[in-house]
């Protein structure tokens, strides 16, 4: 009975490896290959799949999403023979699981070799100027090559990137240099346009404010020039409407003359040949008044004062 029974459980166990050999789990955005006797036969897609055991093989499975793969910087040489170190990405896709796995060898270090050789093709024939400022115009290059040749082996390429563009360390000081300068010459540019714009804006500033000045004095002159006609039609109506006579006149003319000579610069003055005339009116004036104040000092004095004389003193 224990060789039955050790015979069963070998049957058992075969069975279960059959079995799981049969069934295979293929997972999402993944293919298998299925060889039999070394022969491809199908490509299992995701799922549960059945094959025969024992007799098919999974050759390789693939992975059929997006995948991103980054390239060592490689030193290329431009135009004018300068070295530089170019870091490249690509990213790529699988489309067909059967070519990629016979029609080429490895095709990740298949793309990395396109990659360097279409590389070196591209940037020979640009300076190192034009490397620098053509990242654009480089990956639309790169990409269709590549797309073009690996669309045979059944990869899709759907991006290019340079990552980095190292020029050598002297030019990258020449670089630095030149930058430097540059922004120099425009910080210069702007502060003297700056300096001119607040030149002009000082000049615009000082020429509104002569104007408004001079308007302000003009207006200014004008009410002062109406105030003192104002004031003189106003004096002149007034002398009119009194009907002064030649000796208040005469007496207002010899006021005025203090104010003639005020001032310590006046060291010297012209008397007005009109001041004889007015002191003629202006004696005439008092010797009037003093006659008629004086009649009255001799009639008191004949009536109650006494004149007497001070003894000498021995």
């Amino acid at each position: 009975m224990e060789p039955v029974i050790i015979v069963l459980i070998i049957l058992v166990v075969l069975v279960f490896i059959a079995l799981i050999k049969t069934i295979q789990v293929i997972p999402q955005a993944s293919a298998a290959i299925v060889e039999r006797f070394g022969r491809y036969t199908r490509t299992l897609n995701a799922g549960l799949n059945i094959v025969v055991p024992f007799i098919d093989t999974i050759r390789n499975r693939i992975d059929l999403r997006e995948q991103v793969v980054p390239f060592p910087p490689q030193p290329v040489i431009t135009q004018d023979n300068l070295v530089v170190n170019i870091d490249t990405v690509i990213y790529y896709q699988v489309t067909d699981a059967r070519a990629a796995t016979y029609e080429v060898a490895s095709y990740i270090q298949a793309i990395e070799q396109l990659t360097v050789t279409t590389l070196r093709n591209i940037i020979g024939g640009m300076d190192l100027e034009r490397t620098l400022t053509s990242r654009e115009e480089i990956n639309a290059a790169l990409r269709g090559v590549l797309d073009e040749a690996t669309g045979k082996w059944g990869i899709r390429v759907n991006r290019v990137e340079l990552k980095a563009i190292e020029p050598p360390t002297s030019i990258q000081d020449s670089m630095e240099k030149q930058m430097r300068a540059d922004r120099d010459k425009r910080a210069a540019i702007l502060q003297a346009e700056g300096v001119r714009q607040s030149e002009i804006l000082r000049a615009e500033g000082e020429k509104q404010s002569q104007i408004l000045r001079a308007e302000g004095e003009a207006k200014a002159a004008a009410l002062r020039a109406e105030g003192e006609a104002q004031a003189v039609r106003t004096v002149f109506e007034a002398i009119h409407a009194g009907d002064p006579d030649q000796k208040l006149l005469s007496y207002q003319y010899l006021q005025m003359l203090p104010k003639i000579a005020e001032g310590d610069a006046n060291k010297l003055w012209i008397v007005p040949s009109e001041i004889g005339d007015a002191l003629k009116g202006l004696s005439g004036a008092v010797g009037n008044f003093g006659s008629l104040g004086g009649g009255s000092g001799n009639s008191g004095g004949n009536g109650g004062t006494e004149r007497r004389e001070k003894p000498p003193i021995d």
